[in-house]
């Protein structure tokens, strides 16, 4: 096991593993950060493409693993990983629910959706800011895998300015964008509208 101090964190890593999924077979490699652990997700390839996609997936228990019409989370997931497996890349599955509010203030931000308010609304009036994420350990999982250049798959605009900031160069940004339905049409007009998404 790696270990490193980063301003008074250690972050601990696994070594590198196959995995066979129903999108290919991939190279994955954890990273646990406090008491938070994350995945990277490379293509078999990844280390000798040059400018490769990636993906900064924040979790989303609702959607990845039950399927949640709400959001657009898991849809946006698949997408990521048919890129990667067609094209070569990474994607760091990020360990941050709720855009980082957790699970249990994440079902209640829900309850407040289910009495008309939207998401920013919701996690505003349980007193967190309307996205809690921080990226300093993505930051270090893409340096840690020697990432120099990347065609960035994101519609979010803070993900983009977090990432220029670390000295990796986006060399492209290329859109997240799947169907809509009408469980999530409302979800996906907030993140345009009030964070900014690039939708």
């Amino acid at each position: 096991m790696n270990m490193k101090k980063e301003n008074q964190r250690t972050i601990i890593s696994s070594e590198i593993a196959n995995l066979p999924t129903r999108y290919g077979t991939f190279d994955v490699k954890a990273y646990k950060d406090g008491f938070q652990e994350h995945l990277a997700i490379m293509s078999k390839n990844f280390k000798d493409i040059e400018e490769p996609l990636v993906r900064v997936h924040s979790e989303c228990l609702t959607g990845d693993a039950i399927g949640s019409l709400k959001c657009d989370c898991s849809n946006q997931l698949d997408l990521a990983l048919e890129l990667i497996s067609k094209e070569g890349g990474l994607v760091v599955y990020h360990r941050q629910e709720g855009r980082n509010i957790g699970l249990v203030n994440k079902i209640n931000a829900y309850n407040l959706q289910d009495q008309g308010y939207d998401t920013v609304e919701a996690n505003l009036k349980l007193g967190f800011q309307e996205d809690e994420r921080d990226y300093s350990a993505v930051e270090y999982i893409l340096k840690d895998l020697g990432l120099k250049k990347m065609r960035l798959i994101t519609n979010n605009p803070r993900k983009i300015n977090f990432f220029e900031k670390t000295g990796i160069e986006i060399v492209e940004r290329i859109p997240a964008i799947t169907q809509t339905n009408k469980f999530n049409e409302n979800y996906l007009k907030t993140k345009k509208d009030q964070l900014g998404h690039l939708l």
